[in-house]
């Protein structure tokens, strides 16, 4: 996805001069020739990613404009532009939130890099705040990745549920983001800021599930010597996140029952019951009804757990995520791999969009780690992701720029006998092995090929070539070939 850059500038010139930089480099580019045409564009809820604001305008000046974007929760790095303001100016500017500014006219090597750069600290940043939502409890339905229908839904019946301690049970492939689904509960609920403790149901030793779920006391069996709290306790006051629970034994199911009819505990081992406060939310991939009829899940625990159902959509479902989620991940792991990768180009998308993704959105976000962490280009290709697009990524000697003999738009073929190659055979770059040839060995090759083009003219040759004569029959003597500039010399003689 091509990122936006927001140009505010009163110099239509300016403006033209600057988007045709981005958009060779392949931003998008939107316009604005005041700053309150630029508040405008922002408030009507537009997609910029940076803001190039002019700091001497009609009508609200840039610092102005600058000092309202950030009032107004616009929180999009702004480059300064000035051609006449001091120092102090500029200062003011950074003070005011500006993380760069260069003055008028500026190379398009310095726009660029300070664009790439500004992208790299907004990202940062925002996987910073993401972190720390994270870590602190605090993640919420606005931090959810998409807006197709399936996942609109999701966000209404999420928010509503979290209002209450209604036990909710999400419900969904592998890999679609239940755990996701119950952070953002839990950040949305009262809750906000408490523990939120999340258990595999699946991953635990079955021996192990009771002591781990509801604690034990020193010395109630063998091993145990320490005292150990459990989940529930550890939850106490936030939300307990059940995932894969129908793989719970029938008989912790029973415990589990009580524990969400009595809102208490029995530890192993303890004398008496433990009171909790603890928000249920619960996940699985299975069919619990199904598991109910065949006798491998209880029947009352299910309608415990089957208060409040939401069901988490498949990748294939909501395709139309792809793109947001695609940017997402590049933004959090050109930051935990220093890469710069900008995004994904169009052909790419497409193709990402275009592919059932059976391991849902786990699935993408590991196929994006391998494309972050491989690719050297700025924009994500096809061929990052050879098992969805089926397209291999070329060998890196084949990604060097192609020398075309005048009359064949391919490249060198060196002869085994040193004899001059054919007017119609090719000039290579590489050799058996797929390896680059040495500089000497192409330059002698083309030469010769050269030469017979142009029919011994090395007056030609030498044109064609972009070098003096002189130094074509210098060059020609030190790869010996002499012998095939007979005519050329007598033609260099008459001129």
């Amino acid at each position: 996805m091509a990122k936006t850059v927001l140009v505010v500038d009163d110099d239509p010139t300016q403006r033209r001069l600057i988007q045709a930089v981005l958009e060779r480099e392949g931003f998008a580019v939107a316009h604005a020739q005041s700053g309150d045409e630029a508040i405008q564009h922002l408030n009507a809820g537009a997609g910029v990613d940076v803001i190039l604001l002019d700091l001497v305008m009609p009508g609200i000046p840039g610092q102005e404009a600058l000092v309202e974007m950030r009032a107004r929760g616009f929180n999009q790095p702004v480059i300064v532009l000035t051609a006449t303001g001091g120092i102090d100016t500029v200062v003011q500017a950074m003070q005011a939130g500006a993380c760069d500014f260069f003055v008028k006219p500026a190379s398009p090597e310095r726009i660029i890099v300070s664009i790439r750069n500004a992208l790299s600290m907004g990202s940062l940043q925002r996987e910073v705040d993401r972190l720390k939502k994270h870590a602190n409890g605090r993640t919420t339905f606005d931090d959810l990745i998409g807006s197709s229908p399936a996942m609109l839904m999701v966000k209404r019946l999420g928010e509503r549920a979290a209002k209450s301690s209604i036990p909710i049970l999400i419900t969904g492939e592998s890999g679609v983001g239940k755990e996701v689904i119950a952070r953002a509960v839990h950040g949305s609920s009262d809750r906000a800021g408490k523990p939120f403790v999340a258990v595999n149901c699946g991953a635990i030793p079955e021996n192990l599930v009771e002591s781990i779920l509801f604690g034990h006391e020193k010395g109630s069996f063998t091993g145990a010597t320490d005292k150990h709290l459990g989940k529930f306790q550890e939850a106490n006051g936030g939300t307990l996140f059940l995932d894969e629970v129908g793989e719970l034994p029938l008989d912790i199911q029973v415990k589990l029952l009580r524990a969400l009819q009595e809102s208490e505990i029995d530890p192993i081992g303890a004398k008496r019951s433990i009171k909790v406060d603890v928000r249920i939310v619960s996940a699985t991939n299975r069919d619990l009804s199904q598991a109910v009829a065949e006798g491998r899940f209880r029947e009352d625990l299910y309608y415990r757990l089957n208060v409040f159902p939401i069901e988490a959509p498949a990748l294939r479902e909501r395709k139309a995520d792809i793109p947001a989620l695609v940017d997402a991940f590049v933004r959090r792991f050109n930051v935990e791999e220093g890469k710069s990768v900008v995004g994904a180009a169009p052909e790419t998308l497409a193709c990402l969009t275009a592919f059932d993704w059976p391991g849902n959105v786990r699935q993408l976000e590991n196929a994006v780690y391998r494309a972050i962490v491989l690719s050297d280009a700025p924009y994500l290709q096809p061929y990052d992701f050879p098992a969805i697009s089926g397209v291999a990524a070329p060998p890196p000697e084949l990604e060097a720029p192609a020398v075309s003999a005048p009359s064949t738009p391919t490249l060198p073929t060196p002869s085994a006998d040193g004899a001059a190659p054919a007017a119609d055979q090719p000039v290579r770059i590489l050799d058996g092995r797929g390896h680059l040839r040495t500089l000497e060995e192409i330059e002698r090759d083309l030469i010769q090929l050269a030469i017979e083009v142009y029919a011994g003219h090395m007056s030609e040759v030498a044109r064609r070539l972009g070098i003096g004569r002189s130094t074509l029959y210098r060059k020609v003597r030190e790869q010996g070939l002499e012998g095939l500039v007979k005519g050329g010399e007598a033609d260099a003689d008459a001129a």
